[in-house]
């Protein structure tokens, strides 16, 4: 074999072998640098203190009429001054600030239809010496006012916001009647819409989840299609609505709805966030967290801080498993049944898990707390 042979063979083993010390001096240094950055969001974590919660003191939300106001184009530019307003207490009056437990938040979780309707509306709580969350969801259907013609908690948000309001009004109503349900006003508020789940869904690389059954429905009104088949599949965010939003089947057809209907559906929300909770608690995710709170922040309407947001995400390093996350459901006591099908809670079922799961404070409220339409 002559010599130029030779150095066509010798000359490429050289240039991999230059090549493989390359990259591994690259995957050092990206692993060094990766290794840094955690240790500085870990150490960050450990020098800032928890944010205290809102300080106990009344609430002013705005007076919402006897009778809900339908929302107009007019309304929004209605001066703002000219709503009235009143001052709430958020929780029974003999509870001060020296009452809350310490390291103890709660969460008021209000996702939103395109009709700006609450169709989810969940109490979450969580326990920073513990490490644990809890997480409540009242039907949308159970009933919130009995003298407003029935008015639902699904349809808090939209009586609260009409008539100039807004989405402080809105939201302030919302508090209001949960409030009623739970004995006190949350510590922070989330209102998500589909653009905002979406965005939420798709930043953490969407969701795996086990459809339980055939789900069709087909509603042209709502411009709604919902095709999915049973199995364990990879949702991106148009699917995982999809799956979100199914209750029953097409009228007219073999398909068939949920046994339980709204509370299976009430329960897939609960899946869905517990999936996204299971996506944030992978390592790498931890890379991304100033990504996710710039996602979260960008995306909701809320009253965390972006400090807050970044502490509460820090706080997921520290939760381990999925059993640190528990999933509740208020199942009413009784139904109207068809053709309204409006719900009723059991004072004294509320109250029960209310102080097992969320209860801020240190002593126990009682059954005088709760405002609870009963019938």
């Amino acid at each position: 074999m002559s010599d130029k042979n030779q150095n066509r063979i010798h000359k490429p083993h050289g240039t991999s072998r230059r090549m493989r010390i390359l990259l591994k001096s690259f995957s050092i240094t990206l692993g060094a640098i990766a290794v840094m950055v955690v240790a500085g969001i870990l150490l960050w974590n450990r020098t800032v203190a928890p944010p205290p919660p809102p300080p106990m003191e009344a609430i002013r939300l705005p007076v919402t009429p006897s009778v809900p106001v339908e929302r107009t184009t007019d309304d929004q530019d209605e001066d703002p001054e000219e709503v009235e307003y009143e001052y709430v207490w958020p929780a029974p009056e003999r509870f001060t600030d020296e009452d809350r437990r310490d390291d103890f938040w709660t969460f008021l979780i209000i996702g939103l239809n395109e009709g700006q309707n609450a169709n989810t509306v969940m109490v979450a709580s969580y326990d920073g010496a513990l490490k644990e969350a809890n997480l409540i969801s009242i039907p949308r259907d159970v009933i919130v006012h009995p003298t407003r013609v029935g008015r639902r908690l699904a349809s808090s948000y939209i009586a609260g916001s009409g008539g100039g309001r807004g989405r402080e009004g809105g939201i302030a109503q919302v508090q209001r009647d949960v409030m009623n349900v739970i004995g006190f006003v949350p510590d922070f508020y989330v209102v998500i819409d589909y653009d905002a789940f979406f965005t939420i869904i798709d930043a953490v690389g969407g969701i795996y989840i086990d459809v339980p059954q055939r789900m069709r429905y087909v509603d042209e009104y709502q411009d709604l299609d919902i095709d999915l088949h049973p199995g364990l599949q990879h949702m991106d965010s148009e699917t995982a609505l999809q799956f979100v939003r199914f209750r029953q089947g097409t009228r007219g057809t073999n398909y068939p709805g949920l046994p339980r209907g709204d509370f299976d559906r009430v329960r897939n929300q609960q899946i869905v966030i517990e999936e996204v909770v299971n996506r944030l608690l992978r390592p790498q995710s931890l890379l991304q967290i100033p990504e996710f709170v710039e996602i979260f922040n960008d995306s909701v309407d809320t009253n965390l801080t972006i400090p807050n947001m970044m502490y509460f995400a820090l706080e997921l390093n520290s939760v381990r498993g999925t059993d640190a996350l528990s999933s509740y459901t208020l199942l009413p006591s009784r139904s109207s049944g068809h053709p309204t099908y409006e719900e009723f809670l059991s004072p004294q079922v509320v109250l029960e898990l209310v102080n097992r799961t969320i209860n801020p404070f240190e002593h126990a409220l009682e059954l005088r707390d709760l405002n609870v339409v009963t019938q």
